[in-house]
């Protein structure tokens, strides 16, 4: 079976400057992972920018990646560091150079040290800090950008960091996982605004994650009604004023009556006939339901922005892309408006509080050399971003 892509759909891989660059003065820096590896160095991207440019450019014709504020604003309401700003500008040139676009992602989940210390994003004072570090991105990068995340996933950075306290800061507090939602969603806005008055024909969006929660024990429905309930449609509230919506979506997670992943429950999922990968269940239509779902509630156009697998096979990467595809492409022949689909991840990186052996990569990266190596899957990707086509 065939599916053909229309010419309109892109294609494209997306990083987040964090998981690849070596960290700097910002909150995971020194951050010990559940395998025992320590965030102090990631895959050494900030050095490999033309080697690494020359995978990126394969991968349709959509960049989506971030920039480190730490390394760019190191005091708070600081003027940038000219030498990163001219590093990141001339890796976006030559990105632009070779005919793709940018998605510029603004937060990725880190904030600088000299954020924190200033009360994070409890604070409503630091919105200004944040707006003011987002007027510099759009003063110094906006020529070279197509799209915006404002925000990657507020919804799981808050969450992991103030409600189930499993990234920095590590709180545990839903009123507090409450006003940090609000403080970002307040910061969303004025930041779409900068962006449109500078820049009006620029798409502003955010990176929304969705999850299909679903109670297979009578005492989980309750949980998982609350859970999508606040992931989803309550979180999303916050940030409605969007050009598109970017959805990004990897996790199937049943409750019984609590919720079962690989990451907490290592063997439940099998036990329970669950297909899976190393972290969540695995059930490709459950991008389709996320689609629908947001298509109804907001009409706007959606960007799949981030969508993947963890493991190791590449075999299994190129069939997960296949299924997702097929997806997309139903939803798209009800008529719901998708623009494009961006992979998860170009490289292999440092997922966040679990450790570099979690691998979403198309290109491969040797934890202890840093090499970097094109997989099957990559090469797979690769053509589809080319030709529109994918044989099932």
């Amino acid at each position: 079976m065939l599916i053909q892509f229309p010419r309109s759909f892109f294609w494209g891989s997306s990083t987040s400057a964090p998981q690849i660059e070596t960290p700097s003065d910002h909150n995971w820096r020194g951050f010990v992972a559940r395998d025992g590896s320590v965030f102090d160095r990631t895959i050494d991207h900030e050095k490999k920018r033309e080697e690494d440019l020359e995978y990126i450019v394969r991968f349709g014709q959509v960049y989506r990646c971030g920039i480190d504020w730490a390394r760019l604003q190191p005091e708070p309401f600081g003027i940038f560091d000219p030498e990163v700003v001219d590093e990141y500008q001339e890796f976006f040139a030559h990105i632009r150079d070779e005919g793709m676009n940018i998605m510029l992602v603004l937060h990725h989940f880190t904030n600088p040290i000299w954020f924190e210390e200033r009360g994070g994003w409890l604070e409503e004072n630091n919105i200004s800090a944040f707006v003011d570090f987002a007027q510099q991105c759009i003063t110094y990068f906006g020529s070279y950008v197509s799209y915006w995340n404002t925000f990657n996933e507020p919804n799981v950075y808050a969450a992991m960091a103030y409600l189930l306290g499993q990234f920095p800061p590590q709180k545990k507090s839903l009123r507090k996982a409450d006003r940090v939602l609000n403080y970002l969603g307040q910061a969303h806005r004025i930041v779409h605004d900068l962006i449109k008055d500078q820049y009006p024909f620029h798409q502003v969006g955010i990176s929304l994650n969705t999850v299909w929660f679903e109670a297979i024990h009578p005492l989980g429905r309750l949980p998982a009604y609350m859970a999508d309930r606040w992931f989803h449609r309550k979180a999303s509230r916050y940030f409605s004023n969007v050009d598109f919506w970017g959805l990004s979506y990897y996790a199937y997670v049943p409750f019984n009556p609590k919720p079962i992943t690989e990451i907490n429950k290592p063997g439940k999922l099998a036990r329970l006939g669950i297909k899976h990968d190393k972290m969540w269940g695995y059930r490709p239509e459950g991008l389709g339901r996320m689609l629908r779902k947001f298509h109804n509630w907001y009409k706007k156009p959606l960007i799949v922005v981030e969508n993947g697998i963890c493991t190791d096979d590449p075999d299994v990467r190129i069939q997960s892309i296949k299924d997702y595809l097929q997806v997309i492409d139903r939803v798209m022949e009800e008529g719901i408006p998708v623009q494009g689909y961006i992979h998860w991840s170009t490289f292999d990186n440092f997922e966040w509080n679990l450790g570099p052996g979690y691998r979403f990569g198309l290109v491969a990266v040797d934890p202890v050399t840093k090499d970097r190596r094109m997989t099957r899957a990559g090469e797979f990707y690769a053509e589809v971003t080319q030709t529109g086509r994918v044989y099932l």
